[in-house]
């Protein structure tokens, strides 16, 4: 039950609600009273030839009367029940979500995509379960039970009141146990669930690598496995819920047998009259469902435990970026200077960064250029924030980007990241996503800008034309070219592009770039590239090497020293020269 404790600051929310509905619960519960007293009165009555005409209608009357009020009062408290447990399941949904989108990469390192969507659905639904149902079967049972077994007692008999009880500690103790276990296998079984989520959405979104690779027959025959252990664990659950319903029934089944063999008793020696024991019996069919209740109850109260525990594990995980105290909301601007002792991942013991200082002047552009895993990403992110520095700083304007809030941070830059995420909408919005109410031309000219304005017309629906999910009815460079223009419509102090003209010809490059010279002057440009024709035109380069500087300056400067840079540049226009021998040929 404790899982009802953890709901109670929702339940402190909504307490005039849960007032109402259980106060409708308890009228209806008591409307339920009428019919057994009045089936009595009429069995003496006519037992004793005393029933008249207007006596039975008068208590048909009543009986329906009862009915309709009884009608009325389920409506309301459905109503309000439920209305305030759908209340609560997009509450959590909501609070998980915005917990989500505070969240560092690395916190998406470590969990997967598909365990975090069975947490927003399968646990938000048994939790919910537990505020609608739970709450209805806590409150009924305890309510028509202790109203019918009082009424048994006061108005029958107490004495048979006791021996139609006699096996209820039973039922009280296999439900407890029946709970625990439920409990311990549904955690088990939700466990499944989040692993076979997390396969079936890596598989759709790696379609094409795995028909690629001719993979269909192996990951269909994992996906049957992980499906199959869902299943078991879904079995090991049903087992115990099954044996609720029985145990409750064989429970029931021996409460009537000693309440009608004891009756019988107490009716053949005048201590109870017919019409008593009918209406004994009556009331005793009514707990039925109390019973039936409190074992339901303890089914849905460890799923929802097991689920909220569940939800409530990932609330424990701090965001490892957060605002510090005194954080500023002004805009920041101006020259960004970089002064990185050492900085190496999470969990990490060799640096990824080092030794680090540099300062781009505002308005000018940097390029950043090394090997694989020289570090260039890294050192674009720090900027973002995405990660805390140890050893060093990086300020903005003279401002440590840790002494402003992140959402000011974020808002002086646009950032087209390696991997070019579209969402399933048109083009217009995945480039107006940042600006929502952009109007059709600041987008079309964002779409200049980067070179892909006249691949969008030639799409039968232009703008309107609504992309697959990721971007995959797409070619990679038009993807590249539409991330660039969202990060474009910004207009922000500082526009970051790591390696965002990987998949676009040279053409196309030098068409964005020269665009980029021209729209964005007095602001600042971060460059990271494999391909140094697309920072050769940079104020600043830095070559990265093993995490480190090995050289600075500009394109002419670097080629005289004739060091890291001018072989890099060198192989590459061999490479492009081969490129070009061999389309000739």
């Amino acid at each position: 039950m404790r899982v009802f404790l953890d709901l109670m600051w929702y339940f402190k929310s909504k307490k005039w609600r849960y007032i109402f509905a259980v106060a409708t619960l308890v009228a209806v519960a008591l409307l339920a009273l009428i019919p057994p007293q009045i089936v009595g009165f009429t069995i003496n009555a006519i037992h004793h030839h005393t029933l008249t005409q207007g006596q039975l209608l008068e208590w048909l009357l009543i009986i329906a009367g009862a009915a309709l009020f009884s009608y009325g009062f389920r409506y309301v408290w459905r109503w309000l029940l439920f209305g305030a447990a759908i209340d609560l399941s997009t509450t959590l949904r909501e609070r998980l979500f915005h917990h989500f989108t505070q969240m560092s990469p690395q916190f998406y390192q470590t969990k997967r995509v598909g365990d975090l969507m069975a947490h927003a659905t399968n646990d938000i639904q048994a939790v919910e379960q537990t505020a609608m149902e739970g709450i209805l079967t806590l409150v009924d049972s305890i309510t028509t039970g202790t109203v019918v077994i009082s009424t048994m007692a006061i108005t029958i008999s107490w004495q048979l009141t006791i021996v139609a009880l006699l096996p209820m500690p039973v039922m009280a103790f296999a439900t407890s146990r029946y709970g625990k276990i439920l409990h311990h296998r549904f955690d088990k079984a939700q466990a499944a669930f989040s692993d076979l989520n997390d396969r079936v959405q890596e598989n759709l979104s790696g379609v094409r690598v795995i028909k690629a690779f001719g993979q269909e027959e192996i990951e269909i025959g994992e996906f049957i496995a992980l499906s199959q252990d869902v299943v078991n664990k879904n079995y090991a659950v049903a087992k115990i819920d099954a044996l609720f319903d029985p145990t409750i029934q064989i429970i029931v089944g021996v409460s009537y047998f000693l309440s009608v063999a004891v009756g019988a008793y107490f009716v053949a020696h005048g201590r109870l009259s017919i019409g008593g024991l009918t209406t004994f019996t009556m009331y005793l069919g009514q707990l039925i469902w109390p019973m039936l209740a409190f074992g339901w109850l303890f089914n849905i109260v460890e799923r929802g435990h097991a689920s909220y525990d569940r939800i409530q594990t990932l609330f424990a995980i701090k965001p490892d970026i957060v605002d510090h105290p005194g954080a500023t909301a002004s805009p920041i601007s101006g020259d960004i200077e970089y002064n990185v002792v050492r900085f190496n991942y999470p969990g990490v013991m060799r640096a990824t960064l080092a030794d680090l200082q540099f300062t781009v002047r505002r308005g000018q552009t940097l390029g950043v250029v090394g090997r694989t895993g020289s570090g260039k990403t890294t050192l674009l992110r720090l900027l973002l924030r995405e990660f805390d520095i140890e050893g060093g700083h990086i300020a903005i304007g003279g401002v440590s980007i840790d002494a402003a809030k992140k959402e000011t941070l974020r808002a002086a830059i646009a950032y087209v990241p390696q991997d070019h995420f579209l969402f399933s909408a048109t083009i217009a919005e995945n480039i107006a996503f940042a600006r929502p109410r952009a109007s059709q031309n600041d987008i079309e000219r964002a779409a200049r800008i980067a070179g892909v304005h006249d691949d969008i017309v030639r799409f039968p629906d232009g703008y309107a034309t609504v992309v697959g999910e990721r971007g995959v009815t797409l070619s990679g460079g038009q993807k590249q070219r539409i991330s660039i223009a969202r990060a474009l419509l910004l207009d922000a102090e500082i526009l970051i592009l790591d390696d965002s003209l990987s998949a676009v010809d040279a053409r196309t490059e030098a068409h964005i770039l020269d665009s980029l010279r021209q729209e964005r002057t007095g602001r600042t440009t971060l460059i990271a590239s494999h391909r140094l024709s697309a920072i050769q035109h940079a104020n600043l380069i830095v070559v990265l090497d093993g995490g480190k500087v090995a050289e600075r300056g500009a394109h002419v400067d670097l080629m005289q020293r004739d060091g890291l840079y001018a072989a890099m540049y060198q192989r590459q226009q061999l490479e492009e020269l081969v490129e070009e021998g061999g389309m000739r040929a």
